[in-house]
């Protein structure tokens, strides 16, 4: 399941990712969605300047986490849970104030309940891609997509492997192994920024990504990679069993599986093309 996602405040934008089992949400996008600061560094600088207290423990309540930034790439970024945001918002003098704080609070009740029954968060997810238009079938897909890679993720983290960096690291080598693009490469492509590029798979693209992770997985339990480099080389290899069954199709069927469309502009079945058009 991916840990990092978009969530929105009356039509902000608020970047909030899973950090020891609990959301932590983007400062600087809180700070933009209660104020009409044109700065929002400067305004959190003078904030922490105005409240001394809490730039005494600044520090405690921030951790710097990776985000995607508006270019599209993952940087690091400084977050705060629920508690710590909402001592942040106690120095921000806003009317929008008291409607966030119910909105944060119902998010985290939400994380909660999520983690007591897991299956309440694959409803919402799976009714998030309903409301935006998603075909049934490709929901199934990309529904089966996130659990497969929960299950490498489970391996990969079990195995000696840093999360955050090393995990990009992994997942690139898979995609390029699997489509000759890393994800960052496919989501140029595709002209996205800050979207989840899986997202923007079309059904072809889906089914070989997780052909590509699935295989990565049970190569790794076989042969028990440990360690970042040994995984490196098992990620290379079970994107290869992917990209390998991708060019068969293609050279079977004269049509390439990569596309630059994606779900942007409208409902999903409409925005995306028939795969006889994507060439």
């Amino acid at each position: 399941m991916e840990t990092t996602k978009i969530a929105v405040f009356k039509g902000s934008e608020v970047r909030k990712t899973i950090h020891n089992k609990e959301w932590w949400f983007s400062i600087t996008d809180v700070v933009a969605a209660l104020t009409d600061s044109a700065d929002t560094k400067q305004y959190i600088k003078k904030m922490r300047q105005r409240d001394p207290q809490l730039n005494s423990y600044w520090g405690t309540i921030c951790t710097p986490l990776d985000l995607p930034a508006p270019d599209g790439k993952i940087r690091k970024s400084n977050c705060a849970n629920t508690e710590g945001i909402f001592r942040i918002i106690q120095s921000i003098p806003s009317p929008k104030a008291e409607p966030f704080k119910r909105w944060l609070a119902k998010v985290g009740y939400e994380r909660i309940q999520e983690i007591e029954d897991p299956e309440l968060g694959t409803k919402r997810t799976r009714a998030l891609y309903k409301a935006k238009g998603y075909p049934d079938g490709w929901i199934e897909k990309r529904m089966r997509g996130i659990a497969i890679r929960e299950e490498l993720t489970d391996e990969w983290r079990n195995r000696g492997v840093k999360e955050d960096a090393e995990y990009s690291i992994l997942t690139a080598e898979i995609s390029k192994a699997t489509f000759g693009l890393t994800p960052s490469q496919y989501k140029r492509l595709k002209g996205l920024k800050r979207e989840n590029l899986r997202d923007h798979f079309n059904d072809l693209e889906l089914i070989f990504n997780m052909l590509g992770e699935a295989a990565t997985t049970e190569i790794t339990k076989n042969k028990d990679s440990r360690g970042f480099l040994e995984n490196k080389e098992t990620a290379r290899e079970g994107g290869e069993v992917a990209g390998k069954a991708r060019k068969d199709l293609e050279s079977r069927t004269g049509r390439r599986v990569v596309s630059r469309k994606n779900y942007l502009g409208g409902p999903p079945d409409r925005k995306a093309l028939p795969q006889k058009n994507n060439r």
